[in-house]
C-alpha cells in the first residue's frame, strides 16, 4: 500500500518493539496460536481527519457525523469530514493518567429518539481511581443531564487496565469490560490486584452485563450467589479493550491483552471463567510463566492466542458489502505492531488470519454507516483513516 505523509511520520515515531517468548506448541491445546501472518491485499488507507489527541473511540450519529473521544478528556465531533475545532461541552471530569482518561463512547440503540450517549472513563485520583460509566443527552453541541449510572465498586491505585469497552446486545442491555487493575506490584486486599479477576466479589477482570440504566441485568449468571457481584457476566479477564457482536448469530467476541505473550481472542459465553491469571499463556514481563497452566478443563480455550503480544485494541465484526471477501470476519486492532488483523471466521472457528499494516498504533476499528472500515490511531496527532478496497 501507499503510505500517506501522516502515516509515514507516524511510522517514523513508532517505538521499538519488545521481543517476546516463542509461541507454545500449537498442537498442545485447542487454541490457535498466532505469530506473524501474511499481509492482506486489495486495500489502501486514506486520511479522513487529523489533529486528534490520543483518540480512543468513535461512534456515528444518525446524520452521518461522528463523536470521537480523546483520552485527555475531550469529546470531539466530525461533521462532513471535518473536525470541529470546539470540543463538545458538558463532558465529565476524568483522570487522564497512564492508560486512563476519557475512553469509550457509545450511542443508546434508540438514540434517534432519546439522544442518550454513554461514556466510560477513569475517575478519581492517581492513588484511588476506578472505571466509571455515565450517560447524558446530546443536543448537537453539548452534553446535558450527565449521570453516573455505574462505577467499579472498589478503587485502585496507578493508571493501568481500565478495560472500558461498551457493547450493546439485541435486548438493549449492554456489556461493559473492566480491567484487572494492573500488573505487580499493584496490590488489592493484600495480594496482586490481578488475582481479583478470579474473585467474584469484585468487578476487576470482568465483563459486566447492565441494563440501560446501569443496573445488574436480571438474567446475570451470579445473581443470588453469596458474595458475588450481581453485575458479573464473565470473569477471569486481564484487560479487554475490544468487543464485537455478530448480529446474525448473537455471538459476542472479545480480544484482550495478555502480559508478555498470550493476548487472546475469545468467544464470550455468560457465566464462564476465562482463566486469567490462573490459566494463561502469558509470561511475566521479567521472564517466568505467570501460571503453570496454559489450559484447564472447564476454562474456554482462546480462539487465538497471540505470541508475541500484539496489544489488541478495538474489535469490529464486519457486516457490510464494501469488501465482499471480508464479510463476516473480525478486525482486531494492534497497538504494538501498528496493524489490523483480519480474522477469517467460519461460524465459531477461526480459519485464517492476515494483517493490514497501518504503520502506527491502532486504537479503534469500527464499521461506519457507509459500510467502510474506519481506524483511529493512538498518537499526539491522531488520525482517522478509512480503509478502501482496491480490487473492485
Amino acid at each position: 500500500m501507499k503510505l500517506t505523509a501522516p502515516l509515514l511520520l507516524a511510522l517514523l515515531s513508532w517505538l521499538p518493539l519488545v521481543n517476546c517468548a516463542p509461541s507454545p506448541d500449537p498442537g498442545a491445546t485447542g487454541a490457535r496460536h498466532s505469530g506473524d501472518v501474511p499481509e492482506a491485499d486489495g486495500w489502501r488507507a486514506e486520511v479522513v481527519v487529523t489533529g486528534l489527541e490520543h483518540p480512543w473511540s468513535i461512534a456515528w450519529l444518525p446524520d452521518g457525523s461522528a463523536l470521537v473521544t480523546e483520552r485527555p478528556g475531550r469529546l470531539r465531533i466530525i461533521r462532513a469530514g471535518a473536525l470541529d475545532p470546539t470540543p463538545i461541552a458538558g463532558t465529565p471530569e476524568v483522570l487522564a493518567h497512564g492508560q486512563g482518561g476519557l475512553l469509550d463512547v457509545s450511542l443508546h440503540p434508540d438514540f434517534a429518539n432519546n439522544r442518550l450517549i454513554y461514556l466510560t472513563y477513569a475517575a478519581g485520583t492517581k492513588d484511588a481511581n476506578r472505571t466509571t460509566l455515565a450517560r447524558a443527552r446530546f443536543d448537537g453541541t453539548r452534553l446535558n443531564d450527565l449521570d453516573v449510572i455505574f462505577k467499579n465498586a472498589e478503587t485502585k491505585n496507578d493508571g493501568q487496565h481500565f478495560g472500558s469497552r461498551i457493547l450493546w446486545l439485541a435486548d438493549r442491555s449492554l456489556l461493559l469490560s473492566i480491567g484487572d487493575g494492573g500488573n505487580p506490584p499493584i496490590a488489592f486486599a493484600g495480594e496482586n490486584i490481578r488475582n481479583q479477576a478470579q474473585r467474584l466479589g469484585t468487578h476487576f477482570g470482568k465483563i459486566l452485563r447492565l441494563t440501560a440504566d446501569g443496573q445488574p441485568h436480571p438474567d446475570n449468571p451470579f445473581i443470588g450467589r453469596p458474595g458475588a457481584r450481581p453485575e458479573i457476566h464473565t470473569f477471569g479477564h486481564r484487560n479487554i479493550q475490544g468487543m464485537a457482536l455478530d448480529p446474525a448469530s448473537g455471538r459476542v467476541w472479545a480480544n484482550e491483552h495478555g502480559s508478555r505473550g498470550g493476548d487472546e481472542l475469545n468467544l464470550i459465553e455468560p457465566g464462564q471463567n476465562y482463566g486469567w491469571p490462573a490459566v494463561t499463556y502469558s509470561k511475566e514481563y521479567w521472564g517466568p510463566s505467570i501460571s503453570d497452566e496454559a489450559s484447564r478443563p472447564g476454562i474456554p480455550e482462546p480462539k487465538i492466542a497471540w505470541t508475541p503480544s500484539k496489544a489488541p485494541s478495538g474489535l469490529a465484526f464486519y457486516t457490510g458489502d464494501r469488501y465482499p471477501r471480508w464479510k463476516g470476519d473480525l478486525f482486531s486492532g494492534s497497538l504494538k505492531f501498528g496493524q489490523i488483523r483480519r480474522i477469517d471466521l467460519d461460524g465459531e472457528q477461526v480459519i485464517g488470519e492476515e494483517k493490514l499494516t497501518i504503520g502506527s498504533r491502532v486504537r479503534d476499528v469500527r464499521q461506519g454507516p457507509d459500510g467502510y472500515l474506519y481506524v483511529l490511531t493512538d498518537q499526539d496527532n491522531g488520525v482517522l483513516l478509512r480503509i478502501l478496497p482496491t480490487d473492485g
